[in-house]
């Protein structure tokens, strides 16, 4: 089994301890607290080890650790995964190329990924930044139903990166 993240019932060190969720706070003896928990049958939590004296709780520790699995279990399915899908072009890519690109950008978009469409220029490529940018926004034009774009083309050492996030349904 591992190692609980509060110390509970008898791991609790401190001499005095202030015990809240009764009514009042109230600072008393841990033996006394420990009495107290045993006679509700529940444990005897410590909740802010570093306060002056050290904070407890008492509660049924099991059905709490639980409570909180349940509840981060929940937020981790709510939450949602970004895919981040590439597409690359070289600056000269001819209509048939450009077609069968933009149809699986096409389908990135619908299956709700990210797109990241970049131009990626080799050697003396570069002197064609001008149709890296026009190819690149004429994705974002022809995608314009499916999605829209988060960055307009922007030059990133030999390439130029646009982003294009789905549209919400």
């Amino acid at each position: 089994m591992k190692e609980d993240k509060h110390a509970i019932n008898e791991k609790i060190r401190a001499r005095k301890v202030r015990l809240v969720g009764q009514g009042e706070p109230r600072i008393m003896d841990t033996r006394d607290a420990m009495k107290e928990a045993q006679e509700k049958e529940m444990d005897l939590v410590e909740i802010s080890p570093n306060a002056e004296p050290p904070v407890v709780k008492i509660m049924d520790y099991k059905k709490y650790v639980y409570e909180q699995k349940k509840r981060e279990k929940a937020m981790k399915a709510n939450a949602s995964k970004v895919v981040i899908k590439e597409i690359r072009f070289g600056p000269n890519t001819d209509d048939h190329d450009y077609e069968f690109k933009k149809n699986h950008a096409e389908k990135f978009l619908k299956e709700g990924a990210k797109l990241k469409a970049y131009v990626f220029f080799k050697g003396r490529s570069i002197i064609y930044k001008d149709q890296g940018e026009i190819l690149l926004l004429r994705l974002a034009q022809d995608l314009e139903e499916l999605g829209k774009v988060e960055q307009m083309p922007k030059m990133e050492g030999k390439r130029m990166n646009m982003f294009i996030a789905p549209k919400k349904k």
